[in-house]
């Protein structure tokens, strides 16, 4: 079956250093998901460092629950690459995916950062990759509308 990608970008009133602050951590990650889903972590994993980082090894299992309650996916959180301030390279097996690559790039730009998200992924079941298709860009569509709504457009920045 072939990989399907997508990208979104927005761009956001705030420097990349303040995005990633919040970015590359399980709340701000589940600040963007909700209050749609929720993504599990253990206690002892509050951000994304470099230094807690084996790339390409797997850190932890991830449950995606929807509403925050319902279990309706995994993540085994796998990291390639952690660059503070620039993004990450995501390479997780998950329950649903047979392939989930996931990049998040940071950029300043004039009053603001750039923040770009790029997904390639493979379903495990192939008669729902036309679902997928039309879900995962929604709900990254929706993590960016988020993303704005706590940063500001750059064109409108919060007051």
């Amino acid at each position: 079956m072939p990989v399907s990608r997508f990208e979104v970008t927005s761009v956001v009133a705030a420097p990349p250093e303040e995005v990633w602050r919040r970015i590359s951590t399980m709340a701000g990650v589940n600040a963007e998901l909700g209050p749609i889903f929720r993504m599990t972590h253990p206690a002892d994993v509050d951000s994304l460092s470099p230094d807690d980082v084996v790339p390409g090894e797997r850190l932890f299992r991830s449950w995606v629950l929807l509403f925050g309650i319902l279990p309706v996916d995994y993540d085994d959180l796998t990291l390639v690459e952690v660059r503070p301030g620039v993004g990450f390279q995501e390479s997780s097996p998950m329950l649903s995916q047979r392939r989930w690559d996931h990049e998040r790039a940071l950029k300043a730009v004039p009053g603001g950062c750039r923040v770009t998200d790029r997904i390639a992924f493979e379903p495990r079941v192939a008669w729902l990759a036309p679902l997928y298709r039309v879900i995962l860009p929604a709900m990254f569509r929706h993590r960016h509308r988020r993303l704005r709504a706590a940063f500001g457009d750059a064109e409108s920045p919060p007051s």
